[in-house]
């Protein structure tokens, strides 16, 4: 294998895509160059004018490989590929770099779907974004909901036209029910046009189109019609009126600015399109090598871009750098028509950057106080670790707790928490199954049994397939366990797990006379935890996390159970209609309020079931 000196000397004068490697052969450094000899050979030689990153990369490299491409172009495309796929530790990247959602027009299918996704695909829809909020995402599809009558379930309509009853949403003029077999496609098409216009930001141009067809339907006599148009017409109105003007040229054009602390920095895009501010994503960069201005605006730049949707004819960022040039050839090949970045210095420009960068800072701000306390969890998590005489880090504590009202509907419940905080997605539910009657001792004994045996088939089946344990509900095993309770919760817990050849520390979570925390129970002693501490506020938010999980399943139960013997009074209510209400309305005051048109649309009703549910709950 050829040294750095012998592989330096060989270096072709061809532009091309370099690769930094550290005595690991872990890709530390993805960059392009016009000329592969000239800027390689820059990082090796010595230079007081060297950036502290490039000094602290180079005495980490200890080899180097390189791809030759055909233009500075392929390069570019190319160093934006390998920097998503390897991401590596000295390039400026996006902050937890997920799948951003999209909003997605699905154009594919006859009368399309507004959904959100997290995946682009090659299937002909139309796809909006990305976003970093999935909030608004959310909110965004909501509001086209109500606005623009279409459908949201995923039946095959051309199957099923004119076979199954209106659902609920007809009823409620949110949808215009394509499944009746009573709608066009091309009057259905028209609806996903106004909605395409909205998403891309065009109110003006879809008010006027709307206002065309209202006259239209208006002339026709058409009044009905005429008035659904005027009402879309004032939604969107009212939402353009939300919107800040902030070009009077009315140019489509994105606004990039950057504040920074640190390894930490915020970027700040707002979406201007005909003038008017339609939206603004925050994102994060880790920054390991604090970069200069330059590299942070390029560096986002290829990132976003490269899997944005809609390309803006003016780009304005806040500093200039040196693949100007470059990235909007690139830019301008992904829009289909010359592309334009700018750095203002001064004018009205300069102020909209200047907008930009002051929501960043805030931003900023923001994220370093949320990285503050979520400094303080991890401490949590170390000085339980001191407490307990535990040297190795504790991440992730499983804590359970049993409930049920004098040994009737017992369940339990189990919290995850990660770093400190909750985890949600991990909670589990269990009933107990084994025996009737108040037996805390049993209970725990049952249901660490059921969860560390489903964790232990599961590992068995990760293992076959060869993949990772965090693709299980219950493969993934805690650092510590913990059991509201005492001494006998915790040695009924720590036989099972003995039974089960798992060494996994138990700590029992005692209370005191008010039923408050008052400390832990390890190794067969209380342990005293000073109460300001944080690992004492970590045990007692556990504590009654779990309570509050058990408490809530055991509530639930205890109406289900209620509201299931009321419904066994109605005449015509069985088994399955008891579900299929439960399925459509979640709860019993839902089917209380429920008028006759929304219980005749749930799956399974007919007419007159519906009736002796409406007249014995409205008597």
């Amino acid at each position: 294998m050829l040294n750095l000196e012998e592989k330096l000397k060989n270096l072709p004068d061809k532009p091309g895509v370099y690769i930094m490697k550290n005595e690991d052969n872990h890709i530390i450094y993805v960059g392009k160059a016009i000329n592969l000899k000239n800027r390689v050979r820059q990082y090796f030689q010595a230079s007081r004018n060297q950036h502290p990153k490039v000094t602290a990369m180079v005495e980490n490299i200890r080899d180097f490989e390189y791809i030759i491409t055909d233009s500075e172009l392929e390069a570019l495309i190319l160093e934006c590929n390998l920097i998503k796929k390897h991401r590596p530790r000295y390039n400026v990247m996006l902050k937890d770099d997920k799948h951003y959602p999209y909003i997605k027009v699905t154009l594919n299918e006859s009368f399309p779907r507004v959904l959100k996704v997290r995946e682009i695909k090659k299937d002909k829809a139309k796809y909006f974004g990305p976003y970093t909020d999935g909030k608004a995402v959310n909110q965004t599809i909501e509001l086209i909901s109500k606005i623009f009558p279409i459908r949201s379930c995923s039946k095959n309509i051309e199957k099923i036209a004119g076979k199954e009853r209106p659902c609920l949403n007809a009823h409620i003029n949110r949808c215009i029910a394509p499944c009746s077999g009573k709608v066009s496609k091309e009057e259905y098409g028209e609806i996903v046009k106004s909605i395409l216009l909205f998403l891309e930001g065009k109110q003006h141009d879809l008010v006027l189109g709307l206002q065309e067809k209202m006259e239209k339907y208006a002339e026709a006599l058409d009044f009905e019609k005429a008035a659904e148009l005027r009402d879309q017409i004032d939604s969107v109105k009212k939402i353009g009126e939300k919107q800040i003007i902030i070009s009077s040229n009315l140019e489509d054009q994105d606004i990039i600015a950057y504040a920074e602390s640190g390894e930490i920095v915020c970027i700040q895009a707002f979406f201007v399109r005909a003038g008017k501010l339609i939206g603004r994503e925050t994102f994060f960069l880790s920054d390991l090598g604090n970069s200069d201005g330059s590299e942070i605006i390029s560096s986002f730049l290829k990132q976003f871009y490269n899997k944005a949707i809609y390309i803006p004819k003016t780009i304005l960022v806040s500093d200039e750098f040196d693949e100007k040039s470059i990235i909007e050839e690139w830019l301008g090949k992904k829009r289909g028509t010359k592309v334009n970045i700018i750095a203002p210095q001064r004018g009205d420009r300069r102020k909209l950057i200047q907008m930009a960068r002051s929501n960043a800072e805030e931003n900023l701000r923001l994220e370093m106080e949320k990285s503050e306390k979520s400094k303080k969890t991890s401490e949590a998590c170390m000085e339980l670790g001191h407490y307990l005489n535990i040297e190795e880090n504790i991440y992730r504590i499983e804590a359970f707790d049993i409930s049920n009202i004098q040994g009737v509907d017992n369940v339990a419940s189990m919290v995850v928490f990660e770093g400190g905080k909750p985890a949600k997605k991990n909670y589990r539910r269990f009933k107990i199954k084994g025996f009737e009657g108040q037996d805390d001792f049993g209970s725990m004994r049952e249901i660490i049994g059921r969860r560390f045996i489903h964790g232990i088939e599961e590992r068995k089946k990760i293992d076959e397939e060869n993949e990772d344990y965090s693709h299980g509900k219950f493969s993934q095993f805690p650092d510590v366990i913990m059991v509201d309770g005492g001494l006998g919760h915790v040695n009924a817990a720590a036989g099972v797990l003995k039974e089960l050849n798992l060494s996994i520390p138990i700590c029992g979570m005692v209370k005191d006379d008010r039923h408050r925390t008052r400390g832990l129970i390890f190794d067969d002693k209380e342990i005293a935890i000073p109460q300001r501490s944080e690992a004492f506020k970590l045990i007692a938010f556990m504590q009654d996390e779990a309570h509050r999980f058990a408490i809530e399943y055991h509530r639930s139960l205890r109406q289900k159970k209620v509201a299931k013997s009321i419904l066994d009074e109605i005449e015509g209510i069985g088994p399955g209609r008891k579900k299929a209400l439960f399925k459509h309305f979640k709860g019993i005051d839902e089917i209380k309020k429920a008028n006759l048109e929304e219980l005749t649309a749930v799956k399974g009703m007919n007419k007159k079931v519906a009736e002796n549910i409406y007249n014995f709950f409205n008597k």
